[in-house]
């Protein structure tokens, strides 16, 4: 059976909140291009030190980085991710990451 077009119009977004000088950000970074390379998705970067960011700050200033794994309709430039979001902090590995993408697939759109 092929997946169908409805389907196949829904991608994994990854939100990455980061901030300056942060050395477990920039591990992240490395871990998801590894990731991208192997299974593209498309990619947010919130700093959440930044004023447009202020929201995400009072929830992560002093957990960076972390990242938000949502499913949305492709090229979909206006989403963004809640609290409700599959989530990893800190420190973690590809196959972390792989796993919350198969995860976030599988589930029904919204």
């Amino acid at each position: 059976m092929r997946p169908t077009l409805t389907l196949r119009r829904y991608v994994p977004r990854i939100t990455l909140f980061t901030r300056d000088n942060c050395s477990l950000c920039d591990d992240a970074k490395r871990v998801l291009d590894r990731v991208w390379e192997k299974r593209p998705y498309e990619l947010d970067t919130v700093d959440v030190m930044a004023a447009p960011a202020a929201k995400w700050k009072a929830v992560y200033e002093f957990d960076t980085p972390v990242i938000h794994v949502d499913k949305t309709k492709e090229n979909n430039h206006r989403f963004q991710t809640t609290t409700q979001a599959l989530k990893l902090m800190h420190r973690f590995r590809e196959d972390q990451v792989e796993e919350l993408l198969d995860k976030v697939m599988l589930k029904p759109a919204i």
